[in-house]
């Protein structure tokens, strides 16, 4: 995958969305680009998320193991998906294990990189900032249209 191509994908992920050429390009030109293949595991859940993983390319299935040691299928994602977005920001455990599906491709994007981007580019920060507010306003209005199933 071509530069370019790099920063095309990530313009149409919603965490990059709002972010100038120059920006999207550093992303880019400093995630890790790797190849997964079919049955190959990204991640396993609980372990720690030093880095998010943007699909550029295949499938994966996000699972969990569940009380009794099954395996819960939580869902599959594609192309455009940022996965472990939190981990961008600090240090998380990991919520799924992600597994291949088919031949696919990753873009691995640290948490040091993504500093860099927010230093190097304050309006970015800014971006950042807005977008979680505006999750957490969607939560808290989420939250309180369930509060009759808990009285």
């Amino acid at each position: 995958m071509a530069l370019a191509d790099d920063i095309r994908l990530l313009s149409q992920v919603p965490l990059f969305s709002d972010m100038d050429s120059d920006q999207l390009r550093l992303i880019a030109f400093g995630a890790e680009k790797r190849a997964i293949n079919p049955g190959q595991v990204l991640f396993r859940e609980h372990a720690p998320a030093e880095c998010a993983f943007v699909v550029a390319s295949g499938r994966f299935q996000l699972s969990t193991l569940g009380r009794d040691g099954h395996v819960l299928v939580e869902k599959e994602v594609s192309a455009g998906t940022l996965l472990s977005e939190l981990a961008l920001i600090t240090m998380v455990e990991r919520k799924y294990t992600a597994v291949a599906l088919q031949d696919s491709d990753v873009l691995k994007v640290t948490r040091t990189l993504f500093h860099r981007l927010l230093e190097e580019y304050p309006r970015a920060a800014q971006l950042l900032q807005a977008r979680i507010r505006d999750n957490l306003m969607r939560m808290a209005q989420a939250a309180a249209a369930m509060e009759n199933r808990f009285q």
